[in-house]
């Protein structure tokens, strides 16, 4: 098996080998959790030929008689080594009833390195928590980034190249898909309905499968707009579909827990209080919502904002809505001391489109970093020490 290493996480994930601390990879399905332990687990090999590697993928049929923690505990102890260092890794742990306790049994041996993946939130909570509470650390995992994109899909940092990462988003299995948009929105449109029906429908119990594709749809055409559960709730019975703001609050988590999508609180830039209703709603890979909405309907504008959410996420930053006054400011990113304010437009037109943009950041009195992001070919310049900057440059910036 061919591993493109995704150098990020692998310099990451280094620091905790060998460290008795159990890894969790998290993120939606298809984001490459899994690909990324076997990132992991050639790293080690490369290292140390010795070592056993007990992989688990509870996706493949071998694997289904490891239901609970039980059969996971009698497996893997039937496998270890006495003479190697062991190394285990289990993919989709969710899948497996009582996995924590199985988890905190190898741990207490001492003799396991552990690795494991999960797509839904929940795994970090409850029992997880209880059990292993400070024994454990979680990794993201996010869509390509846009240089990975370049380089899984040999592809050389041109226009062209960006347009397809907009089109098509990050997910890294489209590398073995040719490039014929058709094939890879078919694949994107099956990843949904793994994840919508394997990771809400199935998981939580729901049977109203037509609420469910009507909300998607309506999340992905709303996708960086202020929404409300009361705005879905009246939206949705003009449809003729009655369901109260509580229960699509509540389906609405569900869809965050499956990591297909991000809500983005609304936070006063002066008081840094964070405002409990109007919320936006990013997708982890925008691949995703393109398909949901149809090829024919795919429109680069649209996309922008949340191909610039999902680089600030990549690069650690938690992202907020600013709101200022009447105005609103796109992204509050805070890492640690940073701060950084972004607006996203498709082209800065015109002049009154050059002062909403600029206009809006120079209303904000601090002095950390203040860009607005676009697609216009020549730089524009700065404006009151707010900087222009392409989306393409941008999204091959790793600080601010």
């Amino acid at each position: 098996m061919s591993i493109i290493e995704r150098k990020t996480y692998l310099e990451y994930i280094k620091r905790y080998i060998d460290k008795e601390i159990i890894k969790v990879f998290v993120g939606q399905r298809r984001v490459g959790k899994s690909y990324l332990m076997r990132m992991t687990s050639n790293h080690i090999l490369k290292q140390n030929l010795r070592a056993n590697i007990i992989f688990i993928d509870k996706e493949r049929y071998e694997f289904d008689s490891i239901t609970d923690h039980h059969s996971l505990i009698a497996y893997v102890d039937a496998t270890l080594s006495n003479t190697a260092p062991n190394y285990l890794f289990v993919d989709e742990v969710q899948e497996i009833a009582g996995f924590e306790k199985a988890l905190r049994h190898f741990q207490n041996k001492g003799n396991i390195d552990i690795y494991c993946t999960g797509s839904n939130a929940e795994i970090l909570s409850g029992e997880l928590a209880t059990l292993l509470s400070g024994r454990y650390i979680t990794i993201n995992v996010n869509s390509l980034s846009y240089i990975e994109f370049l380089e899984f899909h040999r592809l050389d940092d041109i226009d062209d190249s960006l347009f397809k990462y907009l089109k098509w988003g990050g997910l890294p299995f489209i590398k073995n898909l040719g490039k014929d948009d058709e094939i890879i929105f078919d694949y994107l449109s099956n990843i949904i309905s793994t994840i919508v029906y394997k990771d809400v429908l199935y998981r939580y119990k729901i049977r109203n499968v037509e609420f469910f594709d009507r909300l998607i749809q309506y999340i992905a055409a709303n996708t960086g707009s202020l929404i409300t559960s009361k705005k879905i709730s009246d939206f949705l019975k003009s449809q003729k579909i009655d369901i109260s703001p509580r229960v699509i609050l509540s389906y609405l988590q569900y869809l965050q827990n499956a990591f297909l999508v991000y809500k983005l609180k609304r936070m006063d830039v002066n008081s840094k209080k964070v405002f409990e209703i109007n919320d936006k709603y990013y997708f982890e890979d925008w691949g995703l919502r393109n398909a949901i909405l149809g090829l024919n309907h795919f429109s680069v504008p649209d996309t922008l904002e949340n191909v610039v959410f999902s680089h600030l996420k990549h690069l650690g930053y938690h992202v907020n809505v600013g709101a200022l006054k009447d105005r609103e400011i796109d992204f509050i990113a805070q890492k640690g001391n940073e701060t950084v304010y972004l607006q996203v437009a498709y082209m800065i037109t015109d002049q009154k489109v050059r002062e909403r943009e600029f206009g809006n950041l120079e209303l904000i009195k601090d002095n950390y970093p203040k860009y607005v992001v676009s697609l216009d070919p020549v730089s524009i310049g700065s404006q009151k020490g707010i900087k222009h900057i392409h989306l393409r440059e941008f999204l091959k910036t790793d600080k601010f």
